[in-house]
């Protein structure tokens, strides 16, 4: 399968927002496995501007948006290396790309990203793809950034004609309530559909480090499922769950795309 996987900064920093390395080296472990076993891999993933925080030894999340540039030109650099060096450790080459809104919704630049994507898994590539936020600037919901990289993942994921979308978070999937709120709240294995009664349950942002919440995510959701891609959000802390997600075993929430897209 050609599978995108999307990783949250809460999956990859600890709280003071430096990288929490234990878990990247088991993350990028099944990667480079299940590369081996012939899947097609593409990773999209959060982190710079958090572990840009961590490194600059900044207080929290940057509420200006010159340090929030600052950050992530520190963080990106942070990430790469650390993503270069173990992935090369398994045989693999990783090859960086960073977005703006501009290069997916201009056709021609899309159409480069798309060629280069193609190509890039062609000779057998491990693309790490992260929206550039050193130079985008806008705030979120604006014409010119993405904003946050749930929707990255999956514009990503409907460039490169994915089979299935996976989010990592620091939430186990789709709840019927808030459960770090609500003891009684239950997992929701299988969404066939955003509905209104499905969108009302998202809550707000994640993290503190993070951009992303379960709204964010729902409209990835919309966007693959529109194009005949499944997504799975499931709990980062173990990267073993890819295993299974890719043999189509029940892990997290999966939402059903579309079969006659």
């Amino acid at each position: 399968m050609k599978i995108v996987v999307k990783v949250g900064t809460s999956t990859l920093a600890h709280a003071t927002g430096r990288l929490n390395i234990r878990r990247v080296e088991e993350l990028v472990k099944v990667l480079a496995d299940l590369k081996n076993a012939g899947h097609r891999i593409i990773l999209v993933t959060s982190g710079a501007i958090g572990m840009g925080v961590g490194k600059l030894n900044l207080p929290g999340r940057p509420a200006d948006m010159p340090t929030k540039q600052a950050a992530a030109a520190v963080g990106q650099c942070e990430l790469m290396y650390t993503y270069d060096q173990l992935f090369s450790q398994y045989g693999h080459t990783v090859a960086q790309i960073l977005l703006t809104a501009q290069d997916v919704q201009f056709p021609e630049r899309r159409h480069n990203f798309e060629n280069v994507m193609g190509r890039l898994l062609e000779l057998g590539a491990l693309p790490v793809i992260n929206e550039n936020d050193a130079v985008s600037t806008d705030e979120v919901g604006v014409s010119t950034t993405i904003g946050e990289n749930d929707t990255l993942s999956a514009i990503v994921a409907g460039c490169v004609g994915a089979d299935l979308l996976v989010i990592l978070s620091d939430i186990d999937g789709l709840y019927t309530a808030d459960p770090r709120k609500d003891e009684s709240a239950a997992l929701i294995p299988v969404v066939e559909a955003i509905t209104p009664e499905v969108e009302a349950l998202a809550g707000g942002t994640g993290s503190a480090l993070g951009s992303g919440g379960m709204a964010t995510k729902l409209k990835a959701a919309r966007l693959v499922m529109e194009q005949g891609c499944d997504m799975v959000i499931a709990n980062g802390r173990d990267p073993d769950v890819l295993y299974d997600i890719a043999a189509g075993r029940a892990v997290g929430t999966r939402f059903v795309g579309r079969k006659d897209a």
